[in-house]
């Protein structure tokens, strides 16, 4: 481990290249199973989608997590009130 930065180093291996990637001790076990899923998904786009390299693969598995990511982001119960709230004063004040 690095004294100076609490970052350890580990290898990752997706879609059968290997990534050495720095993080922090306690962020091992959940990184390995984010990797793991990305490289299953990787898998699926392959048998899915024939013809395209593993970049392109990559690609489509990345834009996939991004676009789960914002909609649950999106979906988050405490944004949800924030938004409802918002939309609220905005009707007010366009009724005043």
């Amino acid at each position: 481990m690095s004294e100076e930065t609490g970052t350890i180093s580990i290898t990752v291996w997706l879609a059968g290249r290997s990534y050495r990637i720095r993080i922090k001790p306690e962020e091992e076990s959940a990184v390995r199973k984010s990797v793991k899923l990305a490289d299953q998904k990787v898998n699926e786009m392959r048998s899915h989608y024939a013809g395209k390299d593993d970049q392109d693969f990559m690609a489509m598995t990345l834009l996939m997590f991004a676009a789960d990511s914002a909609i649950e982001s999106f979906n988050n119960p405490l944004l949800q009130d924030e938004l409802h709230k918002l939309s609220q004063k905005i009707d007010k004040a366009l009724k005043d």
